[in-house]
């Protein structure tokens, strides 16, 4: 026999390296001690036999056989635990330990309860972040004379959400009778603030179609079976609990309202 070649077996042959993980069990090659990894002590892993011993053995190359086959044991790499990010109702990123900030002089308004409603449910979050509020008007025809008693400025902003904005619309004739750059109007189609929930959310396969003329609330509740409007907007308010549940002109809508009354000279 060679007498030059007569190195540890161990070491002549390439091995697994594996990781000491917690209740691993192996086998210290040269003792035959079988144990779990029950820790780390001194650069060596502690091993735990099935009477309770434990015993200390340095993380040496092949040292350790695992299923009757050496390995090379090492200590795990320590885990780095990211930390969750929130998403708020709008998609945003939550701020944690938030403190609302003092509220700006700029405003965002909306044509009733129900639109401030759904416009806290999804982006209240955002509004308290930025320092916004929301106030409801008593709808639009007396907004001329709403945006001159506000006097909106550079450092005062008006941001206006609209109902059934759409083309050769009494609403369209209010709000072209609107300039200014300190004034940003915009709107979505739908007749109400509750058609621009998503009917699947509300658990009915589309709104009712209402003729022209007929209240568009009452008329709804009476093709659906509800008894009074307001029982119907706790059902719908109930239904929404983020962006994905309402339209996405809606969506669009406030979030332009949002970006503008927050523009950087509005501090200025």
């Amino acid at each position: 026999m060679d007498v030059l070649a007569t190195n540890d077996w161990r070491r002549r042959r390439a091995v697994p390296t594996v990781d000491a993980e917690p209740d691993l069990v192996v086998e210290d090659a040269d003792s035959g001690f079988c144990g779990a990894v029950v820790g780390f002590e001194f650069g060596a892993v502690v091993l735990e036999d099935r009477h309770g011993k434990r015993r200390n053995f340095p993380l040496e190359p092949a040292a350790f056989l695992l299923d009757g086959q050496p390995v090379t044991l090492v200590r795990p790499a320590p885990v780095v635990h990211q930390q969750q990010r929130n998403i708020t109702s709008s998609g945003s990123i939550a701020v944690a330990g938030l403190a609302a900030r003092v509220a700006r002089r700029s405003r965002i308004w909306v044509e009733g309860i129900h639109d401030a409603a759904l416009v806290e449910r999804i982006w209240g979050h955002d509004l308290r972040v930025e320092g916004v509020v929301v106030e409801p008007l008593d709808g639009i025809d007396e907004l001329s004379a709403a945006v001159a008693e506000f006097r909106p400025g550079p450092v005062a902003r008006l941001g206006v959400l609209v109902d059934h904005l759409v083309p050769n619309s009494k609403e369209s004739r209010i709000v072209g009778n609107i300039r200014s750059p300190y004034v940003l109007i915009t709107g979505h189609p739908y007749v109400d603030v509750w058609q621009a929930v998503k009917p699947a959310a509300v658990g009915i396969r589309e709104w009712p179609a209402v003729p022209i003329g007929e209240n568009w609330k009452d008329g709804v509740c009476a093709r659906l079976g509800v008894s009074e409007p307001a029982d119907m907007w706790r059902r719908i308010l109930a239904s929404v609990s983020s962006y994905k549940d309402v339209e996405t002109p809606l969506i669009n809508a406030v979030e332009r309202l949002i970006d503008f009354v927050t523009e950087p000279d509005e501090d200025v």
